[in-house]
C-alpha cells in the first residue's frame, strides 16, 4: 500500500538534486513470478535500488543490464525475461532484440515469464548562456521552450538582462561537472570575448559554441594560443554558432542555435532507432535524408541524396513550421520579417529540409 508513495517520493528527491534514474515497472506476469504486474522499482547508476521492489535474482539480472544501457543511451525498453523452452518456441536467443523486446532466460525453477518496462529519467540537458548579449538573452529566453535548463553566466550588472533563468552564475566559471548533459554558447559579442571562450575552451560539453564570424573566431583562438591554452581545446569551439538558416535578428540566430543543439541531441535517438531497425532486419531506406557528423568549424546541416520529394515536403511541413515560427516569434510582424530574411538568404525548400533534417 505505501510503495507507490515511497516509490514517488524518491523519484521527486531525485529529480530536485538532478540525479538520474530508472523506473522499472512490470507490466506483465505468467506462471509462477516473485513480483507481479505492477510492481516498481527505482534503479541508481551504480546498480543499486534505491525504493520498490521487482522480484528476485531471477529477473534481476536482466533489468540491471537494460537499467545500464537505458542511462547510456537514454532510451526506454521492454525486456521479457522467459523460460528457456519459451524462447526456443519463439525462436529466440537470450540478448536478441525483436520488434523492440529484449529476451533474456529466467534461470529459476518457476519457469515464470515476466516482462519489465525500463525508463530511464534523466536530468534536463543544461545550457549554459555566457554573456549578455541580445542573442544570448534570447537563446536563454527560447531554450527553455525546448527542454533546456538554462543558466546565465553574466556580471552581476548583466544578469537583469535575464527575465528568466534556471540559474544564474556571476562572471563566467563554469562548474566541473553538470548533472545532464551540457551545451556552452559564448555570446558576449565584444564584452569579455577571451574570458568567455576561455572558460568554455576549459570546459566540456556536447556542444561548445561561440557567436561570431569565422575570421573573429580564429584571431581569438591565436591569442588564447598563446596564453597557453590547448590547441584541440579551442579547436572544439565550433564558430559560428547555429545552422545556416540566413539568420539576421538576436531571436533569428538563437534559434538557429537551438536547431543545432536539438540536431546533436536528437542524433543519438536516430543512431538508437537505427540500430534497432538493423537488428529486427528492416531495410534502409537510401532515400532518407541524413545528416553528417558535426565537424569543428563546419556547417552542421549537411545534407546528402535530397529527394525528388522536396516539393510534397515542403508543403508538409510548412504548417507546423509555421506554427513554431507565431510561438517563438511575437508579434506577428516578426514572422513575417523572418520569413522574408529566409527566402532572400536560402530557397523555400532548402531552409525547410534544413529544418526538417536536424529536427524531426
Amino acid at each position: 500500500m505505501h510503495v507507490p508513495m515511497k516509490i514517488d517520493d524518491t523519484a521527486g528527491s531525485l529529480k530536485r538534486a538532478h540525479r538520474p534514474y530508472v523506473l522499472a515497472t512490470v507490466v506483465r506476469t505468467v506462471a509462477a513470478t516473485a513480483a507481479k504486474a505492477g510492481a516498481k522499482a527505482i534503479i541508481l547508476e551504480d546498480g543499486s535500488i534505491a525504493e520498490g521492489w521487482i522480484g528476485g535474482g531471477c529477473a534481476r539480472g536482466a533489468v540491471l543490464k537494460a537499467a545500464r544501457d537505458a542511462f547510456a543511451d537514454g532510451q526506454p525498453r521492454l525486456v521479457s525475461v522467459q523460460p528457456e523452452d519459451l524462447l526456443s518456441e519463439l525462436g529466440v536467443t537470450p540478448g536478441e532484440v525483436r520488434d523492440g523486446v529484449r529476451f533474456a532466460r529466467n534461470m529459476c525453477p518457476s519457469k515464470g515469464t515476466m516482462d519489465v518496462f525500463i525508463e530511464p529519467v534523466l536530468p534536463l540537458p543544461e545550457l549554459y548562456v555566457l554573456g549578455a548579449s541580445p542573442v544570448a538573452v534570447a537563446l536563454a529566453d527560447i531554450a527553455r521552450r525546448f527542454g533546456f535548463r538554462t543558466i546565465a553566466c553574466a556580471p552581476s550588472d548583466d544578469q537583469g538582462a535575464f527575465a528568466e533563468a534556471d540559474e544564474r552564475i556571476e562572471g563566467m566559471l563554469l562548474p566541473a561537472n553538470a548533472a545532464g548533459e551540457r551545451y556552452i554558447v559564448v555570446s558576449t559579442q565584444g564584452r569579455g570575448d577571451e574570458a568567455g571562450l576561455t572558460a568554455a575552451a576549459s570546459a566540456t560539453g556536447a556542444y561548445i559554441a561561440f557567436v561570431g564570424s569565422r575570421a573573429k573566431a580564429a584571431s581569438l583562438r591565436e591569442k588564447l594560443a598563446v596564453r597557453g591554452l590547448p590547441q584541440e581545446a579551442l579547436d572544439r569551439i565550433k564558430a559560428p554558432a547555429g545552422l545556416d538558416i540566413g539568420a539576421v535578428t538576436p531571436e533569428e540566430i538563437a534559434l538557429s542555435i537551438i536547431a543545432e543543439m536539438i540536431s546533436i541531441r536528437r542524433s543519438s535517438v536516430r543512431g538508437h532507432e537505427a540500430g534497432n531497425a538493423a537488428s529486427d532486419g528492416a531495410k534502409t531506406d537510401d532515400r532518407k535524408l541524413e545528416r553528417a557528423e558535426p565537424v569543428p568549424g563546419d556547417a552542421v546541416s549537411t545534407l546528402q541524396d535530397v529527394t525528388p520529394q522536396a516539393g510534397r515536403l515542403t508543403t508538409r511541413l510548412m504548417a507546423p513550421l509555421a506554427a513554431i515560427a507565431a510561438l517563438l516569434f511575437q508579434p506577428a510582424a516578426s514572422n513575417s520579417a523572418l520569413a522574408g530574411t529566409a527566402e532572400r538568404a536560402v530557397p523555400d525548400h532548402e531552409l525547410l529540409l534544413r529544418l526538417h533534417s536536424c529536427c524531426m
